[in-house]
Formats: C-alpha cells, structure tokens, sequence
C-alpha cells in the first residue's frame, strides 16, 4: 500500500518497477474512445495525483501484493486491465482522480462490489481504477426517514447497520452487492413489493461528473440529471455518496421455505407458481427464487428444480403459500425463520456463500417476462441440460427465475425515471459459469444467446426483448436495456451529450454504444 503524503513515497517511486506496462503493442491497446496507450509513470501518479489525496487514501500499483484484491472480479470474464487502483478516502480524492485522468487521456473505472458483468469492462485498458469502497459510511436522520450513505456501501451493511437501529429500506437481494451499482440501473430486493426498487428510493446524490466536477442531484438540483441517474446512471458519473429513504421494519422476522423438485415435476410446478402471482400480483413481502442447477448429491447427470420462498411474516402465515408445492413431494424440503439480517444467507446469497465468491466467469441473459411460459421453460431445462452435458465445465451454471412484489413498482409513474421495464413481472436469467478462461466464453455465449431467443419467444406475443441493465453482459442494445420509446433514448443521448460529451462513463451499457 503506498500512502499519500510522504514526499520519500515519491522520491522513492522513481524505483518502482513498471510491472504494468504489457508487452502487447501500444497500438492495440487503444479503447474505441481513443484513450492514451500507456499510463503515466508510478512517479508521476504518485507526485501529482498524490497532492490531492489524504493521508488515509491509498495507492497500489500491480507490484503491490494487494493489488491482485483489489482488482478480482466477481466474473473474470470481464477483465479490465488497471494500471493503478485508488482508493479515496474523501469525495474530492473522487473528483481530482478523474481530474488526472482526464488531463491524461486514461481510461477510469469505478468500482466498488465488483459485480458488473458488462463486456465492455474489458476495453479498459492501462486504466485506473478507483476502488470507493471506503466511502461506506451511513448517517441516519434526526428523523429516522432518511440516510446519508456512503457510494461504498453495499447490501449486508446496510441491512444490518438499519436493523440495529430498528430500520429498513429497499435493498439488493444478494448481501455481497453494492447499493449504487444495481441501484443505478433499478435495484431488484425482497421490500420492493413495500418501497418500491432500490432508485425509487433516492432522494438526492452527490455526483462526480466526467469533467471532475462535483454536483448535487436531486429533484431540485439537476433534475434532469435526477431523471438519468435513476435507471442508466452508470453513464453519468460516480456517485460519491447519497440521501436514501428508510424505514420503520413492516415485521420482525421472515421466513425461508427451500424445496428441490426433480425435473419430472417442472410444468407442475410452474403451474403453481404462476397461480402464486407470477403474473405480478404475488402478495406484498412475498419473493421466490428458483433455479435449474446442478446438485450431484441428488444426481449426477440431471439438473434439478431449486426452489427458495421468502415471507415477510411467520411460518402460519406463509403456510397458504407454501402448502400447494409440497403436494408435489419435493426430494427436499427445509425451512427456517430469520431476522431480516439473515435472509439473505438463508437462500444462498449471503457474503460468505458461495454465489459471492470472486474469480470465476459469469455471464449472464437476462429477459423481462410477463409470466411463466410452462412449454418455454421445458425448452430452457433441455438446453441447460445440453450445455451442462457437452461442457462439463459449466456445471456451476443456473438458469435464475426471480419473482419479485411489484405492487410499489408499478406504482411509480414510468415516465419519472430513466427506468423502463416497470411492466415485466418476472426477471428470468441464463447463467452461465465456468472457470476463468476464456477459450470458453464462445460456449457461453452460444447457450447464452439461445435460451435468451427462446425465453423472448415465449413471452406475450409482441412484446419486444427487456433485458435488465444490472445484469447485462453482452450483446444488449440500448433499447433493450433502457426503453424502446424513442423519447427514453432521445432523452439519455441529449443527457450524455450534456454531461458526459466525451464518453468518460462508456464501459459499462452506454446509452450511445
């Protein structure tokens, strides 16, 4: 770690060896946006970016033992390629890195969880990344309805961090993520039903924008901005920290009902699912989550039905809701009630469990539905079931069905946010995983796309493809991601041109590709 005041740190950079200049020719690394081929020296980082930082900010170079941590992803198939990581301690610290990077013509990353699974995050080349996960800090309201939280933090802080307080608010449903990555582009979790998504619950943000300078983004400050931000605000800037509605907790507990159904059993199933409120009409405080995977201790060459029910409530009352699955015979069933701090570990999403493990390739496919189509998901298993036979080395992979309350969702006007899918009722996702290696990421692309394809055809008919930002990692246009109206993209595009005119935030789903 190379700290940020000692005037020997920067005498002593002229010695550091230059571990990040590649071998690969500087004319094919250039970016699409024409980005400088070779970064400036360790020295002349640490000389000059260093006047700005504090002393509790960090710099690690790719000599640095850490530097490795500080850059793993959780898809390895997206690889930017860093030449420095910054750590701020301070939203300023923010605002003079990409300062720097401007004046040197270097591509700049914001990363926090590290979950991005955008493709484009591998065109950044010799870049710098700016690590903020160190902004995490949370401030609550005198009173108690709202909180300053850090751009840092993330799900299972803040979860926790409220519920000792006697909150709650609307969060990511998996504990490893960050709070602004998925909440830039929606924000999908198990209070949405009550709150709405994690965007419709910002009240203002402070903002780094392309140029370095800071903003505040509101309603009453930048409104337009305000508009953007909410559903495709990874093209905008980073934000360093933001004003959040919270909540007094609905209940106490929640419950977890966990079942696996062999495949012989999938149409009835889906039968039932769609009967729970598929269609967007489960009950408020109701999420299920079922999975295509792979589990050898139930059989080694056939992929199962996982299938995860949280309540907001107790055992009773879930029971209406759980009852009709186990006249099906599940292979397994258990179940379990928890605070809401343990909710997340209970299905499987959990920091320490093993979906928020780093290292290996994901790539995932995702499509907005109106309801379950029983022929359709037959049709998904088989090619789950193909790909996972022919390439062993997918075994890891799932096919993701999420069924989310929608009751606060659909309340919001769609037209107030950049977000456009508030329609789809159902986010259904190819998976794909494997080890990081990308001889393979031609594989997953091919199933990928083909279930994708068939997922779309089996939807209403003459609804156009919704693929949800948050989890796009490929060939996604930008009508996909953010609207077909072409008043949404007109917007965005007059909105980049305005406050990101040279492309700065274009790695991950731009609005202009």
């Amino acid at each position: 770690m190379y700290t940020i005041f000692s005037k020997l740190l920067v005498a002593l950079a002229t010695f550091l060896p230059l571990t990040f200049v590649t071998a690969i020719p500087p004319t094919l690394k250039r970016t699409p946006n024409d980005y400088t081929p070779l970064s400036p020296s360790p020295s002349i980082i640490q000389q000059e970016l260093g006047l700005c930082l504090s002393k509790n900010a960090s710099l690690y170079f790719p000599s640095s033992p850490k530097f490795q941590n500080y850059t793993l992803r959780w898809s390895a198939a997206m690889d930017p390629d860093f030449a420095v990581v910054v750590v701020p301690a301070a939203d300023r610290e923010v605002s003079c890195t990409v300062k720097f990077a401007t004046k040197y013509n270097v591509p700049f990353l914001t990363v926090n969880q590290a979950h991005g699974t955008a493709s484009a995050l591998s065109n950044v080349y010799n870049g710098i990344e700016i690590y903020v996960s160190a902004l995490n800090s949370i401030d609550i309201a005198l009173d108690g309805n709202s909180a300053l939280m850090g751009g840092g933090t993330y799900q299972d802080q803040v979860v926790t961090y409220l519920a000792a307080h006697g909150k709650t608010a609307s969060t990511g449903a998996c504990g490893c993520v960050g709070m602004m990555g998925p909440g830039l582009g929606g924000g999908f979790g198990r209070y949405q039903g009550y709150f709405g998504l994690v965007l419709d619950n910002i009240i203002s943000m402070n903002v780094v924008l392309a140029n370095g300078s800071m903003v505040t983004v509101s309603a009453s400050s930048n409104p337009d901005l305000y508009w953007g931000m909410r559903g495709a605000g990874h093209n905008f800037g980073i934000v360093t920290s933001f004003n959040y509605k919270i909540h007094d907790q609905p209940v106490v507990d929640w419950f977890v009902e966990t079942m696996i159904f062999t495949a012989d059993k999938l149409e009835a199933f889906f039968e039932k699912l769609n009967a729970l409120g598929a269609n967007g009409t489960q009950p408020v405080g109701l999420f299920t989550y079922t999975l295509f995977a792979m589990s050898p201790e139930i059989s080694k060459t056939e992929p199962v039905i996982i299938f995860t029910l949280e309540y907001a409530g107790t055992k009773a009352q879930a029971e209406p809701l759980y009852t009709p699955f186990l006249t099906l015979n599940p292979v397994v069933t258990t179940n379990v009630t928890v605070p809401y701090t343990g909710v997340a570990h209970a299905s499987g999403a959990g920091v320490e469990d093993p979906l928020c493990a780093k290292g290996d390739s994901w790539k995932t496919f995702p499509v907005g539905l109106q309801v379950y189509n029983i022929a359709t998901n037959r049709a998904i298993y088989n090619i789950y079931s193909k790909m996972i036979s022919e390439n062993p080395e997918f075994n890891n992979s799932v096919v993701q069905f999420e069924a989310y309350s929608m009751q606060a969702v659909k309340a919001v006007d769609p037209a107030s946010t950049a977000y456009a899918h508030r329609a789809d009722n159902l986010l259904v996702s190819f998976a794909t995983v494997y080890p990081a290696n990308h001889t393979l990421d031609a594989i997953a692309d091919t199933y990928g796309k083909q279930a994708r394809g068939v997922l779309h055809a089996g939807d209403a008919p003459g609804r156009p493809l919704n693929t949800y930002v948050n989890y796009a990692s490929t060939d996604e246009t930008p009508e996909q991601m953010y609207g077909y109206e072409p008043w949404r993209l007109a917007k965005l595009r007059a909105l980049k041109k305005k406050y990101d005119p040279n492309g700065r935030f274009n790695f991950y789903a731009p609005v202009n590709p």
